[in-house]
Parts: C-alpha cells; structure tokens; sequence
C-alpha cells in the first residue's frame, strides 16, 4: 500500500509540474496599448483584493477574477484569444 501511494503521488507530481510548464509569453506596456479595444484582447486585472481595492488606476475594459481562485473561471475564456493577466 506504501508503494502504491508513493508511486500515485510521484504520477500526481509529475503530471503537475508538466502543467506548470507551459510557456508564457510577456507583453510590454507598448504592445498592450495596441491591442486594447481589439475583439482578440482579454485583459484580467488579477491584483488581490485589497491592492485592487485601493488602486486609481486600472485598465479600462478589463475583467476582475481573484487570484486565488483561477481553478473556476479560467476555462471562462476562449484559449484562442489573447489573455493579458495583470497584477501591478
């Protein structure tokens, strides 16, 4: 039983850290001022609630989702679309 849940455990590891390793590309200030308004442009402000809260300045247009609660509203959005996440 120790060897089952010591291999099922390993499985588990692995199979999360392929997940994590999803390449993410970054965007500049630039390149994100010129898609703004485009259908293609999801933009989700995902600061926590108290820096979002007390900010004056947010992107006009985006979404607010909770950081910590991506496992329910990432599938939300269309994957063929770019997803701008943002947290400053």
């Amino acid at each position: 039983m120790r060897t089952f849940i010591s291999t099922l455990l390993l499985f588990l590891l692995t199979i999360s850290s392929q997940a994590m390793a999803v390449e993410v590309n970054l965007m500049t200030t630039d390149q994100l001022k010129e898609q703004l308004g485009t259908h293609n442009l999801i933009v989700l402000d995902v600061r926590s609630g108290r820096d979002w809260n007390s900010s004056t300045m947010k992107i006009v247009g985006a979404v607010r989702e909770k950081p910590g609660t991506v496992a329910t509203w990432a599938t939300n959005y269309n994957p063929d679309q770019t997803i701008v996440l943002y947290c400053a």
